[in-house]
């Protein structure tokens, strides 16, 4: 398909003398890329990747970070991370499977779903991961019965304030029963290791975790003072990422410092410290990038078709809420228009309300900061359309 773009609509503008920003970098590899590769597609960015593991590495130098692949689990993005020394967050024996055949050790990973079956807790004892979550007295038999000697740290329910996904509906015992859980945890040959907790998903409310904190540091003195220390304390994940440029109220490293600042006030220096960033490591490294298949004009607005939706890869609209900034290299006057994606259900629509300027069938419209929760939790083949192949650069 020819992109108009990339005629005669746009050569003075690519002409003119720009100062290099990152957009017109991100512009410059999305014209590269299609003459590769046809769309829709998902640019991976390797050196993004590795920049938010160093940025999580620095902000929080004591927290070892468990990459939680349902955010993406492509197999690449996870051979990458264990290169760089990520350990690992899975939810099911797929996903340990998964980590294991790119070469993530047995002891990096931690099997963080607090409802497991039999079987998967049979496949985490067959593969030799130890450590694993609960939250319910239930869970403690059926992991007793099928991993003896098991490693296993309590979830306790914490608030999720601000959060865009709440997931202390599901998820959680409460905390005033964590010590209980924990000696019944052991009186049935288990190894009770520590507490762990998630804010929720996308929290800009430092507050989650610092109560949290103090919820598990009060866990830990009961414990101790019974004779049965604890070491281990996971933070979850939830750090925030922005999807739209200049978003106001997302400071990663300001959040950081007030949980390490907690931390250290709570907790004696032998505490080893999880955590289970998904978005925020995948999240700003995916460009999706995808062109007009087809155009309309009703309600007074230019109806724009694109060859990627919502059950796609922005199932992360529906799935997680996201909101996502829609961008275009074509330039000119802007109005108002709708972008929708290419199945026969009315819900594909993206946005009512985008400022875009005319834009013709083979256009590109792109979207930044979707690495995460987009093709990992995309519906393949609904009325046959893929997700976008997904490419690492």
């Amino acid at each position: 398909m020819k992109q108009p773009l990339l005629e005669s609509g746009s050569i003075s503008f690519l002409n003119k003398a720009v100062r290099p920003t990152e957009s017109s970098g991100i512009e410059n590899l999305i014209r590269q890329m299609l003459k590769k590769h046809k769309t829709p597609f998902l640019l991976i960015r390797k050196s993004v990747l590795e920049k938010q593991f160093n940025r999580f590495r620095k902000a929080l130098p004591e927290v070892t970070p468990y990459y939680a692949i349902k955010a993406n689990p492509h197999p690449r993005i996870v051979k990458y991370f264990a290169k760089l020394g990520a350990c690992f967050d899975v939810a099911s024996a797929a996903e340990m499977k998964l980590v294991l055949k790119q070469g993530a050790k047995p002891s990096h990973i931690i099997f963080a779903n607090t409802i497991k079956s039999k079987e998967d807790i049979v496949t985490a004892r067959k593969r030799r991961v130890r450590l694993m979550t609960f939250d319910n007295e239930a869970e403690l038999y059926k992991i007793a019965e099928s991993f003896p000697g098991a490693h296993v740290i309590l979830r306790i329910r914490v608030e999720n304030r601000g959060s865009v996904v709440q997931l202390s509906l599901k998820f959680g015992a409460e905390p005033d029963q964590g010590f209980c859980l924990l000696r019944k945890a052991k009186s049935l040959g288990l190894v009770p290791k520590g507490v762990s907790f998630h804010v929720g998903s996308q929290s800009t409310n430092v507050e989650n975790y610092l109560q949290a904190l103090e919820l598990t540091a009060g866990i830990f003195r009961e414990a101790k003072e019974n004779g049965m220390p604890l070491s281990i304390v996971d933070i979850g994940g939830g750090f925030p990422i922005p999807h739209f440029e200049n978003e106001i109220g997302i400071n990663f490293e300001r959040m950081a410092a007030q949980i390490r600042k907690q931390m250290k006030e709570l907790f004696p220096k032998s505490t080893h410290f999880i955590a289970e960033p998904g978005r925020f490591f995948a999240g700003p490294s995916g460009v999706l990038v995808t062109q007009v298949v087809g155009k309309a004009f009703r309600d007074n607005k230019n109806f724009y078709y694109i060859n990627d939706g919502i059950y796609q890869d922005f199932s992360g609209m529906m799935f997680d809420h996201c909101k996502y900034e829609f961008k275009t290299l074509r330039r000119g006057q802007k109005t108002m228009s709708v972008i929708a994606g290419p199945t026969c259900d009315s819900l594909d629509i993206l946005t009512s309300n985008e400022e875009f300027p005319e834009l013709f069938v083979g256009d590109v419209v792109y979207v930044k900061n979707i690495g995460a929760y987009s093709c990992a939790s995309a519906v393949p083949n609904f009325n046959g359309f893929e997700p976008a192949k997904v490419i690492l650069v």
